[in-house]
């Protein structure tokens, strides 16, 4: 089965990982691992109500990471951590967080 989360800010700024040979994340690691983020990249909720959906949290954390932690190899780890998270955390082989128009697809 496929499995890749793919990043983007534009047509021209797409981020692809692949996550067929990746050890997969376990579900509470992965939503621990993305509440960490949230918290240590000082990331504010999207909805007025406060509440954070997991499908937020994948969106506001690669918006306040920007994209060259998506783009530098110097951050190749991290941008693998945050795709193996967000696949494991959302439970969906295929995700695609798309920062222009502010949504996550699956």
């Amino acid at each position: 089965m496929r499995s890749q989360v793919t990043v983007s800010w534009s047509e021209q700024s797409s981020y692809r990982f692949d996550l067929e040979e990746v050890q997969p994340m376990p579900h509470e690691q992965a939503r621990a691992w993305l509440d960490e983020q949230f918290t240590v990249l000082e990331c504010e909720p999207i909805r007025l109500t406060g509440k954070v959906l997991t499908a937020d949290k994948a969106l506001v954390v690669a918006q306040s990471a920007g994209e060259p932690r998506f783009r530098d190899a110097e951050h190749r780890a991290w941008a693998l951590s945050y795709a193996r998270a967000v696949s494991a955390a959302l439970a969906k082989p295929v995700v695609r967080v798309d920062l222009a128009s502010r949504s996550v697809g699956y």
